[in-house]
């Protein structure tokens, strides 16, 4: 699909082949749907457009355990205005902390709306939406608050006894509801502190934004730098391979750079005068031998 789509955007502008640029678009086709050319946007909805995915952006390059950023996009496509792409890592288990992070990550679009123009909007529904169900997951699932403690409401069966109400009281209910705002509030909290620290750095990066519209990881290094924190994908991608050791191998006698010449050296003989056996045919021999190994 993707190399068809690609085609499909070559042919369009009359290309006689298919570019990196092609395939870029395509992903953005299949993935974010088509472009709404026709969509009409206000200059401050766009600059909001902007700040709101600078946030997201910024905080994902700051914290540890974000995913790490791919690209970001104003360009709106589907029912989407905007987008952040990350490069998701490949996990068996998650931490608590890594779940914070990237809570925080969630929230830097509507942190930044706030810091930015002292006020908030709705762009930030599919980010409130993820982040409440990771908030109460890891309270009521996953066994991550203190005050809940080792305890999931889970039903991996999905042949609940429980089907018609809750497996806890209407006490615990609330208690998980309070540990949840509780959460999502604290990391709020968190992702405002870092955008502050770094506010002049989510400027420019909101500026650059409205003027390409499409940045990628490289604009981002630019600004802040390199990222502290490399993934560990990153990590291994940037080890260069080791050196292979010199090896050094017997001349029989002869000068460093002489040829050795195979039919000039002569098998070894013991003490009685019988030829000692080749190195071949003690491998052989040693490889062909029943007696068991013994014991040290």
């Amino acid at each position: 699909n993707l190399c068809n789509e690609a085609a499909l955007i070559a042919a369009r502008h009359n290309k006689l082949a298919i570019d990196k640029q092609d395939f870029l678009s395509a992903v953005d086709r299949i993935i974010g749907g088509l472009e709404k050319k026709n969509k009409i946007i206000t200059l401050s909805e766009k600059k909001v457009i902007a700040f709101h995915e600078a946030g997201h952006a910024t905080v994902s390059w700051l914290v540890e355990h974000a995913n790490p950023l791919v690209k970001v996009t104003i360009v709106p496509r589907g029912n989407s205005l905007g987008a952040a792409w990350y490069l998701p890592e490949e996990r068996q288990i998650t931490t608590k902390e890594q779940l914070m992070d990237e809570m925080c990550a969630a929230l830097g679009g509507r942190a930044s709306e706030e810091i930015t123009f002292g006020k908030i909007s709705t762009g930030a529904l599919s980010d409130l939406e993820k982040i409440t169900k990771q908030a109460y997951a890891m309270v009521a699932i996953y066994g991550l608050n203190e005050k809940i403690g080792n305890i999931s409401y889970y039903d991996s069966q999905g042949k609940s006894e429980f089907e018609m109400y809750k497996p806890y009281s209407e006490k615990t209910a609330q208690t998980i509801d309070e540990e949840v705002s509780k959460l999502i509030e604290g990391a709020y909290v968190r992702t405002k502190e870092i955008l502050l620290a770094h506010k002049d750095q989510l400027t420019q990066l909101a500026n650059v934004l409205l003027e390409k519209e499409v940045i990628f990881k490289e604009d981002l290094e630019e600004i802040f730098g390199k990222r502290a924190y490399e993934s560990e994908r990153e990590a291994l991608q940037s080890v260069k391979p080791d050196v292979k050791p010199e090896v050094k191998t017997e001349t029989n006698g002869a000068a460093p750079d002489e040829p050795v010449d195979d039919a000039k050296v002569e098998p070894s003989k013991n003490k009685k005068g019988k030829t000692k056996p080749a190195n071949d045919e003690l491998v052989g021999s040693i490889a062909n031998s029943d007696a068991a190994p013994s014991a040290d």
